[in-house]
């Protein structure tokens, strides 16, 4: 999954990005947030502190993208 694909789909989920500083982007729903690390590869364990951040479940991600 390339990073491009990561915000798609959590934009498709009603987020937008707010920010980037580096290599990291701050995208916001309401007034719920997330960070977003815009690297190529994302380890497991990131992804779903990312998901849990957000307050997306992996089944709503996958189903987004």
């Amino acid at each position: 999954m390339f990073p491009g694909q990561r915000w798609c789909a959590l934009k498709r989920l009603g987020f937008a990005v707010a920010r980037q500083r580096g290599s990291h982007v701050v995208l916001r729903r309401g007034s719920s947030g997330c960070v977003v690390p815009n690297h190529r590869e994302l380890k497991t364990g990131t992804l779903a502190g990312v998901l849990k951040q957000a307050g997306v479940s992996a089944e709503d991600f996958m189903n987004a993208l």
